[in-house]
């Protein structure tokens, strides 16, 4: 009776640990279509990586030259330039508005990943002031040349219809404060 009890025991507990490995391998195993829909739920394609480097692009740009035109309307002595940086300031933050919400709704999370634009808000605020305006106008050119770069090569490479817009919206007015820096940068000289 006593080897028939063990016999019992030892069965079971073979029986068991045989079900936990057949079990647990076979949990380990990932079912092919949950697989193919983790794929492509988390599968980025380059236009994707193209639109949201856009984004965050923009955005940095936007903030950089929002920054700058706040500190041209304080230290600089020219009303021309104040005006100017008013106006650059008041365009930007619609864009800034503009590229944010869009973001949102494409879900891209818009954060400060490249601050070079802090360089040169450290050179407005460390500026003399006969030379504060010189170097604002240099500075918010390169910028606003780099944000229509950007326009240009977004519009070249997506399809999506709000980002077009938005660019078609947005360039024009990018193009006419270009121009108007750089007249204003010519008369400085």
């Amino acid at each position: 009776m006593n080897k028939i009890h063990h016999l019992k025991t030892h069965f079971f507990k073979v029986f068991f640990l045989s079900a936990i490995i057949i079990c647990s391998s076979s949990c380990k195993r990932i079912n092919p279509i949950e697989k193919t829909l983790k794929n492509q739920s988390f599968a980025i394609n380059e236009k994707e990586k193209t639109e949201v480097f856009f984004f965050i692009s923009t955005a940095n740009l936007s903030k950089g030259i929002i920054s700058k035109s706040q500190i041209a309307q304080q230290k600089s002595s020219d009303v021309i330039v104040k005006q100017l940086s008013q106006r650059i300031e008041f365009k930007e933050t619609q864009l800034l508005n503009e590229i944010t919400r869009m973001a949102n709704l494409k879900l891209i999370v818009i954060t400060e990943i490249n601050a070079m634009h802090k360089i040169d808000l450290y050179n407005l605020t460390d500026a003399k002031a006969n030379d504060f305006n010189d170097i604002y106008l240099n500075a918010t050119k390169e910028a606003l040349d780099d944000q229509i770069e950007l326009f240009e090569s977004i519009s070249r490479e997506t399809n999506d219809k709000k980002i077009l817009e938005l660019v078609l919206r947005y360039l024009p007015e990018q193009y006419k404060l270009l121009r108007e820096t750089e007249r204003l940068r010519k008369q400085n000289v």
